[in-house]
């Protein structure tokens, strides 16, 4: 019953009081009324062809019918929607010439994918110059090549994206939230809001969302699935660019949690590393195969 309770609030966000069996179904007994759960087999599309019908039908007020509960994956995609109606509502916002200031203008995307660059050689040099390494040195050592050459081809392909100019790659862009995370989207029953604007900034939206969706994708295991799901529903309100595509392609590409934990190495007390530094540079090895997958998907 706990297991139970615990991934119906998880997913679904509701409190059960009681529970029983139903036909190949189980019948919950909610915070927010009598609720089935089963297994669904079907594609994402007919499920949402499904919901939109019967919340026509049940919006007319005449039949009561089945009504779908979506669990957080469908909050994600919502949220997603969200940010590109932020977006299409930013482009609407003509840029002032009394904005170009440092804050206020993002620098080309590649000198931060190549300062970084610098910060991983740095780093393995360091590492390699020791001649007692610890469980977190030695995983550097075992996996930064791959990784490395990751953020090699990312600076490269970013570089070749943008004119040679300052005007010409300035002339794209348009106002960004700068950091859009779960926590800034709030989604209630008949309101979306977002909040946390202090890192606005002119730059190109695609890293609004390419910032969200690493940190979705990271906590579900570089599900393809879902990762895909994400890109339609932007894509459905506001579609992007060959050039943002290929933007977006190199953002996920360079490995930015590998070298946020070098970096993170790098600027604390080396002669003691937390377990769960550890686990996490384990974990990014773990989940290589997945982003691998997906980064082949939205090529």
């Amino acid at each position: 019953m706990n297991d139970w309770n615990t991934e119906v609030a998880g997913q679904y966000e509701l409190n059960v009081e009681s529970m029983r069996k139903g036909r190949g179904a189980w019948i919950f007994e909610t915070d927010r009324g009598l609720k089935l759960l089963k297994e669904y087999r079907g594609s994402v599309k007919r499920l949402e062809f499904e919901e939109l019908v019967l919340g026509a039908v049940a919006g007319a007020g005449s039949l009561r019918v089945d009504q779908y509960v979506r669990n957080k994956e469908g909050e994600i995609l919502s949220a997603v929607r969200q940010i590109a109606v932020l977006h299409k509502l930013l482009r609407k916002v003509e840029p002032r010439e009394e904005w170009n200031m440092k804050s206020m203008v993002s620098p080309p995307l590649f000198m931060a994918m190549e300062k970084h660059n610098r910060e991983l050689k740095k780093a393995r040099a360091f590492i390699r110059g020791k001649q007692q390494k610890n469980e977190f040195e030695l995983c550097v050592i075992a996996s930064f090549e791959p990784f490395y050459q990751q953020a090699v081809l990312a600076a490269e392909g970013m570089k070749k994206l943008y004119p040679g100019d300052e005007k010409g790659w300035t002339e794209r862009y348009s106002i960004c939230h700068g950091e859009l995370n779960q926590h800034h989207i709030l989604m209630g029953r008949d309101y979306v809001a977002v909040t946390g604007f202090g890192r606005m900034h002119l730059g190109l939206q695609v890293e609004d969302l390419y910032y969200f969706m690493r940190k979705v994708m990271e906590k579900h295991n570089w599900d393809c699935g879902l990762g895909n799901g994400m890109l339609e529903a932007y894509e459905r309100v506001l579609p992007m660019s060959r050039m943002e595509r290929e933007c977006l392609y190199f953002m996920f590409l360079y490995p930015e949690k590998y070298w946020k934990q070098l970096n993170y190495y790098m600027n604390t007390n080396k002669a003691w590393i937390p377990e769960k530094n550890v686990e996490k540079l384990k974990l990014l090895e773990e989940q290589e195969t997945g982003r691998r997958q997906f980064l082949r998907e939205i090529r």
